[in-house]
């Protein structure tokens, strides 16, 4: 069967491209095409580079200062010409971002059935993450096969109605990407070029945050609480600035002429992976990073009020600790003083995949299909 894969961020690819290597080590049963956006340019070709995945199509939607709605556009406008070339029998798409959205639509109006790989995620809260909290809802009533990270994110669907039989708890192909490229590592076969070097006296604190619902005052908060917290001279601080000009120019302002924080340019998947692996102690706003640093028994503070990864929260490998100070130079102040806190934050690793989720989901395809012939063939006797 024919299978088209659409991504164009750096998270898509990290989550599709180990996909995609696995549809591929099945010819007799899949032919896989994917589909670039090009949402995220830089970012999303360094991670593509790792895994060796070149785009079948490269649709190069970005333009200076394109709104949400005119980046909607030409996104469904070009997906649409792939859609027609290709006439696949599955459209996938993952996670929560404008391609994920465009690509579902344009599946759906094309007929054909779209899968969506990390189904389920919901904070509750329309506005927050903002707007792929709003994204990842519509997708899922777009979606035809619903492929959940978790049990979680499996209820979730359940409550909002989604047949049970549509579906599949495969773990987070994000964990298989992070395994991928630890195997790479210690075989020498990926190197981490851009990891900044470290004093190993001092323990590693990896910040990423960049999400535009905390653009403002809660950003400099958050700024203010890493400004307090590069005081203590037994930390350094890392932290891979996003190009946004309503990140980085707060960022250089509060936090550019500190000795112990390292100001980088957002890193390559393999570098930052590698940060990962040696960092003490990870704030971040990311959801990507919510679910590879525990993989990496890497305790996590979320510098949001809430988020779609309860399950780092419930076994205490992740915090909440929203734009606060106190709250997170207490936190912060907690894992980094207490060995106790730290371990009991650290142990639980296989929360969201055990590194094979991607044959789950190419297995669930499979059942899909073959159900529904089944169908097909009662409905005719």
């Amino acid at each position: 069967m024919k299978v088209l894969l659409t991504l164009g961020t750096r998270p898509e690819a990290i989550k599709l491209c180990p996909l995609f290597l696995h549809l591929r080590s099945r010819p007799q049963e899949f032919v896989t095409r994917i589909c670039s956006t090009g949402q995220h340019r830089a970012m999303l070709d360094q991670v593509l580079r790792a895994f060796e995945v070149i785009p079948d199509y490269d649709l190069g939607v970005m333009h200076p200062e394109q709104s949400l709605c005119g980046l909607t556009a030409r996104i469904l406008n070009g997906i649409e010409g792939v859609l027609e070339a290709e006439k696949p029998e599955m459209v996938i798409v993952q996670g929560d971002t404008t391609t994920s959205l465009c690509g579902a639509l344009a599946g759906f109006y094309s007929g054909a059935p779209v899968g969506h790989v990390e189904a389920g995620l919901r904070t509750g809260t329309s506005q927050e993450p903002f707007p792929e909290e709003m994204n990842r809802v519509l997708i899922t009533r777009l979606a035809s096969l619903h492929l959940a990270p978790t049990e979680l994110a499996a209820r979730n669907l359940e409550t909002e109605g989604v047949p049970s039989d549509n579906i599949f708890v495969t773990g987070n192909s994000g964990i298989d990407a992070v395994v991928y490229v630890q195997e790479q590592l210690a075989a020498g076969r990926l190197k981490a070029l851009h990891a900044p070097a470290l004093r190993p006296e001092r323990k590693l604190v990896l910040v990423t945050a960049h999400r535009r619902e905390k653009f403002g005052p809660a950003f400099e908060r958050v700024c203010e609480a890493l400004r307090r917290l590069a005081e203590r001279g037994d930390v350094e601080i890392v932290y891979p600035v996003h190009q946004n000009p309503n990140v980085w120019k707060p960022v250089q302002r509060l936090l550019g002429n500190l000795p112990n924080v390292i100001l980088t340019e957002p890193l390559d998947y393999v570098s930052f992976t590698e940060l990962l692996r040696r960092a003490y102690l990870v704030i971040t706003d990311s959801g990507g990073v919510q679910e590879e640093a525990p993989s990496l028994g890497r305790p996590v503070l979320v510098i949001r009020e809430n988020t779609e990864r309860l399950e780092a929260v419930e076994s205490g490998s992740a915090k909440l600790v929203g734009s606060d100070p106190e709250r997170i130079l207490q936190e912060a102040a907690r894992l980094l003083d207490d060995p106790a806190c730290h371990q009991a934050s650290s142990g639980v690793r296989q929360l969201y995949g055990d590194g094979r989720a991607s044959r789950r989901i190419a297995d669930a395809i499979q059942a899909y299909f073959s159900r529904k012939a089944a169908h097909g063939k009662a409905g005719q006797a």
